[in-house]
């Protein structure tokens, strides 16, 4: 019998529907946590498409954002290496998020 695992995210929303509190649980690793942002990506295979969920709450604020975001781009390369194998490409993007740092602040030029 195959096995599932669910992920659940619940968004507490004020009542002009603004997120005020995100929690996530995952059963799997028995996780259970808040967290400010999440951003979840879903390819419909049907469409050809990506489909998007980008929430964060109110009390986000613009400097995590960047780092958020930073950390993302990161990551998205070390995905993308391990899914196409494309170690070029992948260190592409990760000069571009070094170079995103470094204009948004988040490191000085000399990469500290």
């Amino acid at each position: 019998m195959p096995k599932s695992s669910e992920i659940k995210f619940a968004v507490h929303l004020d009542e002009n529907m603004v997120p005020e509190k995100i929690d996530w649980s995952a059963e799997d690793g028995d996780v259970q946590s808040a967290c400010k942002s999440v951003l979840i990506a879903l390819w419909d295979e049907k469409e050809k498409n990506t489909l998007r969920i980008d929430l964060w709450n109110k009390e986000m604020t613009v400097d995590e954002m960047k780092h958020f975001f930073h950390q993302n781009l990161m990551t998205m390369a070390d995905t993308f290496e391990r899914a196409t194998g494309e170690k070029e490409m992948s260190q592409e993007m990760r000069d571009f998020s070094v170079y995103f740092a470094d204009k948004m602040g988040l490191i000085d030029s000399s990469g500290q």
